[in-house]
């Protein structure tokens, strides 16, 4: 948090560690935004938003819309794994979060960074790859447009919503693209005199959004007086199996956490016709469980029982993973799979994470440059991101939610798929080729 010097009154702004942080003398006074996303089951002075040029023909906005999903991917796609990696670094734990959900909210934090701060966020989040900020901004249009149509066999909605302080003039120009990308709307609320009605509002909305899974994004005291914006997206997924387990086949088994350690889970079986293949080099199987529908596939990637983990997320970079789970590549055939019945829900601070990843001026007072926002100095001083995710024999649900506060092969016989060591899951959606949701789940 940042000591303010606002008109002759000193504010201080301390953080969990006691620290203190101070403007220079005579600065502008200082805001807080807080970056806030739910979700269910992404040279010279750079600038978070720019624009493409627009299509002549239906054809040519096709393939243009095409190309801009297949960059968004990619960079969402990257995003995605190296949090994986991040956040997993303590073996022993499950993790759960969705990585479009964190890049959506970020990308509107990013459309109003300038210079350096947007650099760098270009660089953590692989925007940078597109060449062109402004088409990430027109792939997640493209995205959420596909992401909550109507008429799926599932349930996959998508919402972003941004919560400003009253008293704060901020940008139209960033207003107008926050709704015409994100179909984000302004709600105006008073964060000064109001902050815990304010709280409690923002995680109604979210709870609302996200089917109740995520009832408190922000917890108490994690927005306050000097809080000028937060931005929410919210995510909510909930889809049945194609082929749906059997529940008088669910019983006790062991789970191997590790070589000397087995926790007891309700292990799911069913057989069935499913998408499979083997990746020699990481000694790993990978299965693919469809939702109804076929739109979206739960990927599990199961290594050996002799084979680490770690081994398969340390080689498993965006590239090698859209080669290893290419559909027209695998085998269909008759499979006994054996799945855990599990529940998790994982919260982050984020602040960390995205620093040590290279997104460090956003979050420091003085260097932060938030001014395609708003004329008043921001700085982000906290990213939260919460998730929650159910497997069981109907399907999946799951939501999840980031809040960032800105201050001021196989033989003849039936082949085994037994889920009964840890392994990674992935939620994509078919068309888009987008990571909805990724983890790991190591025990029960």
């Amino acid at each position: 948090m940042w000591r303010e010097r606002e008109w002759g009154r000193e504010r201080a702004w301390v953080n969990g560690a006691g620290a203190r942080g101070s403007p220079e003398n005579g600065a502008w006074p200082r805001g807080a935004v807080t970056l806030a996303v739910p979700a269910g089951r992404e040279p010279g002075r750079a600038s978070g938003l720019g624009s493409l040029p627009e299509p002549r023909s239906c054809r040519g906005r096709q393939r243009g819309r095409s190309a801009i999903m297949d960059v968004l991917a990619e960079a969402n796609g990257t995003f995605a794994l190296n949090l994986l990696k991040t956040l997993g670094k303590d073996n022993s734990k499950n993790v759960f979060f969705s990585p479009m959900s964190m890049s959506c909210a970020l990308a509107m934090v990013y459309m109003g960074a300038k210079g350096n701060t947007a650099a760098q966020m270009a660089q953590v989040l692989s925007f940078n790859k597109s060449g062109s900020g402004g088409g990430i901004h027109q792939g997640f249009q493209a995205l959420l447009t596909e992401v909550n149509k109507t008429g799926t066999q599932y349930l996959l909605r998508s919402a972003n919503r941004l919560f400003g302080e009253k008293s704060c003039d901020f940008l139209s120009s960033f207003r107008d693209s926050c709704q015409k990308f994100y179909q984000a709307e302004m709600e105006e609320l008073d964060f000064i005199s109001a902050v815990e009605k304010s709280r409690k509002h923002i995680n109604s909305w979210v709870a609302e959004k996200t089917e109740g899974k995520i009832a408190e994004l922000l917890s108490p005291g994690s927005v306050d007086p000097l809080t000028r914006l937060v931005l929410v997206n919210a995510v909510y997924f909930k889809g049945n199996w194609n082929a749906q387990f059997d529940k008088e086949n669910t019983e006790e088994r062991p789970f191997k956490v590790s070589k000397n350690e087995e926790k007891p889970v309700q292990m799911m079986f069913m057989q069935s016709t499913f998408k499979k293949t083997y990746i020699g080099e990481i000694f790993t199987q990978i299965l693919v469980l469809p939702y109804v529908g076929k739109e979206l596939n739960m990927i599990i990637m199961l290594p050996d029982e002799t084979t680490d983990l770690r081994t398969v997320e340390k080689e498993l970079t965006y590239e090698k993973f859209v080669e290893w789970t290419r559909l027209d590549m695998m085998d269909e055939e008759k499979v006994q799979v054996s799945l855990p019945r599990f529940k998790l829900e994982e919260s982050y601070d984020m602040e960390s994470v995205l620093c040590s990843l290279g997104m460090t001026d956003a979050f420091e007072l003085g260097k932060a440059d938030f001014s395609g926002m708003s004329k008043t100095d921001l700085s982000l001083s906290k990213v939260v991101h919460k998730s929650f995710v159910e497997v069981n024999e109907e399907g999946t649900e799951a939501a999840a939610a980031t809040a960032a506060i800105m201050m001021m092969r196989c033989a003849r016989f039936v082949p085994r798929f037994c889920a009964d060591h840890p392994f990674l899951f992935f939620i994509q959606h078919s068309k888009t080729n987008g990571i909805l949701f990724c983890g790991r789940f190591s025990s029960p």
